[in-house]
């Protein structure tokens, strides 16, 4: 099956190891990207990886956005120049990966929004996280942010950062 627009989590994807919890309100993950527009002899869309990581616990994959229109899946093996992200997490990911896997995007804003109890995103145990946004683009640069956040302390929590080539405004939202 071919996923052009995934942005949920799907269970098996964020997986136990201690990051998963019984909900006692529902939180939702709010997140916005801006892809620059870059005035380049030869523009190429960047592939690009959002992730969570928690000390003690494995990556896990919130989205990955790559040309998923190849035949036989040949835009994955592109993936592994997202470097961070594959080996965090991407060299064990079957792709396309039902819920993650999503079509490269245009420059601009993209949101993303992840609930928990609604959506496939489960409940996370309170704690320290950190979001992990990474672009990489052929024939272009790679470049890689981290927004550290805290998640179930007060309901709500906001981190953001720009980046200076790759990526744009990077910003994060948490609320009950």
């Amino acid at each position: 099956m071919q996923i052009k627009h995934g942005f949920a989590l799907t269970g098996a994807a964020l997986g136990a190891a201690g990051t998963l919890a019984s909900p006692a309100a529902a939180e939702t993950l709010d997140v916005s990207i801006t892809l620059p527009r870059l005035t380049v002899a030869e523009y190429h869309r960047p592939y690009v990886a959002i992730w969570l990581e928690k000390e003690g616990a494995p990556a896990r994959t919130l989205s990955v956005w790559y040309d998923v229109g190849k035949r036989n899946n040949a835009g994955a093996k592109w993936l592994r120049d997202v470097r961070m992200w594959w080996r965090a997490s991407g060299r064990s990911l079957k792709l396309p990966a039902d819920g993650v896997s999503g079509a490269t995007r245009a420059p601009g804003t993209h949101a993303l929004s992840f609930a928990t109890g609604r959506s496939a995103l489960p409940a996370l145990t309170p704690g320290k996280y950190t979001l992990v946004v990474e672009a990489a683009r052929e024939v272009g640069g790679r470049e890689l942010i981290r927004l550290p956040f805290t998640w179930g302390a007060s309901g709500t929590a906001t981190a953001s950062a720009t980046g200076s080539s790759e990526l744009g405004a990077i910003k994060l939202s948490v609320r009950k």
